[in-house]
């Protein structure tokens, strides 16, 4: 069913998560912290809100929720775009870009080269540097650094390897076509050696891009490392459109190795609810982590739309939001290493108002609106046990028949987010849908975590092992939050609904 929806646009910009202020967005590039500051650089069309011109936009943050947009960090010209990259600083001034004394920080970004240019076709991967701590960039003169003659060679995420095979730069970039994961070593940033590559592998429905590649303790322990391999694709995801997987293994500074593909070669369809996703919903995508981030910890921030609408949702003058920043960790579950994600502790510490509680609440057959928890942005945490019911969960952002259902089919094992009845869903005959994922009780309870915002849900299950994110677009009188059960029993042993700024 298709709401009718009056709300105006700019009623959808979110509470919680970036945006540019009148303009398009997507992936992050160049995630960084440096000197007290969170650098967020992204895929940004400096002259509308539609794909195109790409050239970094970027906004800087103190603390991961209230964010600054700055001027245009690095605009495309007349030879080539500015496709997606990372920054690093080079402390030592390895680049020779800076001083040792003032030393750069470093962008290495993809050059699409147009027609104007003598590389047209190609991407190839070159370096600007910036000596004011990253607001404002100059090129280096001698790009491109890493040529493969290659019209689908991009978005290079750049750290420093420290470890037994020596000390030194990796760069991990995509031959997007060709499903591949490819691994260069450099000593200044500006001569790369191939060491490997990676892939196909596990789900390849769609080309690869924007790859992330980066070390983590095993249960807490900073003595049993595991690295992690993430890499997005277009299309292909377990629900449709847009997603982004990761594998776990080893990499000796050469090589990753994975300990958790499932197949080899191209991908069996039948076979994507068995790999490992970042996020399980449709609009979550282009995933990277932030470099030096302080105390070790891992943030990563993805794009929050889809390939398949993303140039149709309907916001003006602004287009697309990121998705919320979370800090990532590995658990050993069910005797595999697995990847878990939640929302930063920033985001939760923006109270708007007290929470409401309530006891243990016992459903039957039944939907029931939680009084008092009216509200547009807001951060649910429920705890449900189940009975006899075939489905329960709760409704979001809702008010008469609209609203967006979260619920849990205990039977099939599946967790469901369904915008079908969400607000406007017919500006693009691919946006309404059923998104599902697969859950288990843990010790016979199923744990919710869900931010809502003005246009988005993000739904974190099992302490972040799953992870469910969709856009949505409601009507502004549809704040309600109800519970439900339905063919029979469950019980919701906790429920707090915090609104948020």
């Amino acid at each position: 069913m298709t709401a009718v929806t009056t709300t105006h646009p700019e009623a959808f910009r979110p509470a919680l998560h970036y945006t540019a202020r009148n303009t398009w967005l997507n992936d992050p590039n160049g995630l960084i912290h440096h000197q007290g500051l969170y650098h967020l650089y992204y895929q940004n069309n400096p002259l509308g809100n539609t794909w195109g011109n790409m050239s970094w936009g970027h906004a800087t943050s103190e603390d991961l929720t209230d964010w600054t947009e700055q001027p245009v960090a690095i605009p495309c010209d007349e030879q080539e775009e500015i496709f997606s990259g990372s920054v690093v600083f080079d402390s030592q001034n390895s680049s020779g870009l800076g001083t040792e004394t003032a030393p750069p920080l470093v962008a290495i970004y993809t050059s699409a080269y147009k027609e104007a240019s003598p590389l047209n076709g190609l991407q190839a991967q070159s370096l600007a540097y910036s000596l004011d701590g990253g607001f404002t960039w100059k090129k280096y003169a001698g790009n491109p650094v890493l040529d493969r003659n290659s019209a689908n060679f991009r978005d290079p995420k750049v750290f420093r390897y420290d470890g037994g095979a020596g000390s030194y730069w990796v760069m991990a970039a995509v031959e997007a076509e060709e499903y591949k994961v490819v691994l260069y070593k450099s000593e200044d940033l500006k001569t790369w050696e191939y060491l490997s590559s990676f892939g196909p592998a596990n789900a390849t429905g769609g080309i690869w891009e924007c790859p992330d590649l980066f070390a983590l303790p095993v249960d807490g322990n900073p003595l049993e490392l595991k690295w992690v391999l993430t890499v997005n694709l277009n299309p292909g995801g377990p629900n449709g459109g847009s997603a982004g997987q990761y594998f776990t293994g080893d990499f000796d500074g050469i090589k990753f190795t994975s300990d958790s593909t499932v197949t080899s070669g191209k991908q069996d369809h039948d076979r994507l609810q068995e790999y490992d996703w970042l996020d399980w919903g449709r609009d979550y995508y282009a995933a990277v982590s932030f470099s030096d981030a302080p105390d070790g910890r891992r943030i990563m921030i993805g794009w929050m739309n889809n390939w398949d609408y993303a140039n149709q949702i309907p916001t003006s003058p602004w287009r697309s939001p990121m998705a919320l920043p979370r800090e990532l960790s590995l658990a050993t579950i069910d005797g595999r290493t697995r990847l878990l994600q939640n929302v930063v502790e920033e985001v939760g510490s923006r109270h708007a108002a007290p929470a409401v509680r309530s006891q243990p609440i016992h459903l039957t057959g039944e939907t029931r609106r939680i009084p008092a928890s009216v509200g547009p942005v807001q951060l649910i945490e429920a705890d449900f046990t189940p009975g006899t019911a075939e489905e329960f969960g709760l409704i979001v952002r809702g008010s008469g028949s609209e609203g967006t259902r979260i619920g849990i089919n205990p039977g099939q094992g599946r967790l469901i987010l369904d915008r079908t009845a969400s607000g406007d869903t017919d500006f693009h005959d691919g946006f309404a849908s059923v998104d599902t994922a697969p859950i288990k009780a843990r010790d016979g309870r199923y744990r919710l975590k869900i931010y809502v915002d003005h246009c988005s849900v993000e739904v974190f299950a099992q302490h972040g092992q799953l992870v469910l994110t969709d856009l949505i677009f409601p009507n502004e009188t549809s704040t309600g939050v109800s519970i439900y059960a339905d063919g029979g029993s469950a019980t919701v042993e906790s429920l707090t609904i915090t609104p948020l700024v």
